[in-house]
């Protein structure tokens, strides 16, 4: 072997690590499980000499590429979607100097509360690695600091930018009254509106953090990954938030306890 072997196996083992955590998030399991099974079928149909289903499985591969791209057309534009929002730093694994986000989300809890109280419709979208800027430009830029005030000003009945959603990036409000997609899922309840089936296509097509105020009831809901927890109390919800946007300081903080934890039986153990 050459070196250019090494670095063949290097990069091809790095892309594969890097695709498959975006290839899980958007759905697209369901083509790599139908493409393997027909890869699986036509390898049996040679073993066991079967001529003519040999025959028809490889005229159907033949056009395989094709017939997936129609099947499957929404799993690959948000496959798409996914990765036309990542940064190659992200790519990379070049991590970026992490943003408080505490006041992010104790602000963003106190808000859903009171809107929750008065049934005021929200939907509220914290973008992480995908930065969502094809959505940004559906709406109205804003970068200002995340306040109840103001989530509360902007989703108002009355106000101009009520109807649309906010999304918070980087720790502030990027913008607001923007256009999410719809889910075209058949699992969501058929109660559920057009603001909670936004919540989940945006979930679906990016990594986002996407809280919904529902404005007939106002039960408090989050999306993740193209799942819906709804009737959140807002303890839950600020919770739930932490571990998705701040995991690192959610282990840290475990870690700081557990470990304050063995030092005080050390000393009771010393005392004794």
């Amino acid at each position: 072997m050459h070196w250019s072997d090494y670095l063949d196996i290097l990069l091809v083992a790095f892309l594969i690590y890097r695709a498959l955590p975006i290839l899980r998030s958007t759905g697209t399991i369901r083509v790599a499980k139908v493409v393997i099974i027909g890869v699986i079928l036509a390898w049996l149909t040679g073993v066991w000499e079967l001529y003519t289903l040999r025959y028809l499985l490889n005229q159907i591969l033949a056009i395989g590429l094709i017939a997936i791209v129609v099947l499957f057309q929404p799993e690959l534009r948000r496959m798409l979607d996914h990765l036309g929002g990542l940064r190659l730093q992200n790519i990379l694994g070049v991590e970026q100097p992490a943003q408080p986000m505490d006041p992010v989300i104790d602000q963003t809890v106190m808000a859903c509360e009171a809107m929750s109280k008065e049934k005021v419709g929200a939907l509220i979208v914290f973008a992480r690695e995908n930065r969502l800027d094809d959505y940004l430009k559906t709406g109205t830029l804003i970068d200002g600091r995340v306040s109840e005030q103001l989530l509360r000003n902007i989703f108002f009945p009355k106000a101009a930018l009520h109807d649309g959603a906010l999304i918070i990036r980087d720790g502030r409000v990027a913008a607001a009254g923007c256009v999410l997609p719809l889910s075209e899922s058949d699992r969501l309840s058929a109660d559920l509106g057009t603001r909670h089936r936004a919540g989940v296509g945006m979930s679906e097509v990016s990594d986002a953090v996407v809280i919904i105020v529902s404005e007939e009831t106002g039960a408090i809901s989050v999306a993740v990954g193209g799942m819906l927890k709804r009737h959140l109390a807002p303890q839950t919800l600020a919770r739930l938030l932490r571990n998705e946007l701040c995991p690192d300081q959610e282990e840290k903080t475990g870690l700081v306890v557990r470990l304050r934890q063995m030092m005080k039986k050390d000393k009771e153990g010393q005392k004794k």
